[in-house]
């Protein structure tokens, strides 16, 4: 298993460069095994064969709706409602990435052990926080 949690580098250079617009770009999530290798170098998403495959799983994963985007003791801090995926699998970790941006990387998590669900898996992402929010910046 080689899935860092971590902002990936190349998100935090793009970001000064409006690379990404989190408000209106399509922001996608993508599920992997834990036999994935994601960590901060990674810079787009590509298909791998270690990208979760399942009946009911679509390869790149799904939409993330519900950002947010505030600030607070000097963090700028991003949110997205908590994706559901609608197939019974297991997976390891994710990738955040920008499909209007070509597919580029913003963020790797690590859920820490093999996650299984039989019907649904919703990834629960952290509280809307500057200290706990998915993506922060300080």
């Amino acid at each position: 298993m080689a899935l860092a949690q971590t902002m990936t580098t190349s998100f935090k250079a793009e970001l000064p460069k409006a690379v990404h617009d989190l408000l209106t770009d399509t922001i996608q999530m993508a599920l992997y095994t834990s036999e994935a290798t994601l960590n901060a170098d990674t810079t787009t998403y590509a298909l791998t064969a270690n990208e979760v495959v399942a009946a009911g799983y679509t390869a790149g994963g799904v939409v993330l709706t519900g950002v947010t985007i505030n600030t607070a003791n000097n963090v700028a801090y991003i949110s997205f409602d908590n994706p559901v995926f609608n197939a019974a699998l297991t997976a390891r970790g994710a990738l955040i990435y920008n499909v209007t941006a070509g597919g580029k990387s913003i963020a790797v998590l690590d859920f820490g052990a093999d996650k299984t669900s039989t019907v649904a898996l919703t990834v629960t992402l952290p509280n809307n926080s500057s200290d706990s929010a998915v993506l922060r910046i300080a």
